[in-house]
């Protein structure tokens, strides 16, 4: 027996955890209020399986069933995933702030534009550097005593 927790934002993550849940909550928001036949159509898995997975969302307020004679309808309770949903933007609008402060920062440090090199007022050289000298010394000795 799978355990699933007590708390609503965890029954909502766990059922969305699983790909064939989420292709079954696709389903019916393409069309709603289908029976459970025709949500297990597109699945490769026995009928049992499906309302194996039925069940889970149902648990966790992702669908409704209503039963009519023989046949069990199921929709979308979306609002549901409104706790889910706040929770995610939460930790959207953290991450949107911290992006936007590494643009910021990325920005206003270009590596591709080159940096005016400051002066140095210490210095009474000029910015520019001398070249090397490229010329060799005599031979010998060049030290002098």
């Amino acid at each position: 027996m799978v355990y699933y927790p007590a708390d609503p934002l965890d029954r909502t993550f766990a059922a969305l955890a699983d790909p064939t849940r989420r292709a079954l909550l696709s389903r019916l928001e393409a069309s709603d209020g289908l029976s459970i036949s025709e949500l297990a159509k597109p699945f490769a898995m026995s009928l049992p399986a499906v309302m194996k997975h039925i069940d889970v969302l149902a648990d966790a307020g992702l669908m409704t069933r209503s039963k009519s004679g023989r046949t069990v309808t199921c929709k979308l309770n979306a609002a549901a995933m409104q706790a889910a949903a706040g929770w995610l933007n939460r930790y959207a609008r953290f991450w949107n702030e911290k992006l936007d402060q590494l643009v910021a920062f990325l920005e206003e440090d270009d590596p591709c534009e080159p940096r005016p090199q400051p002066s140095n007022p210490v210095s009474p050289s000029s910015d520019a550097s001398t070249p090397a000298r490229t010329g060799s010394t005599r031979p010998g000795r060049n030290r002098s005593k």
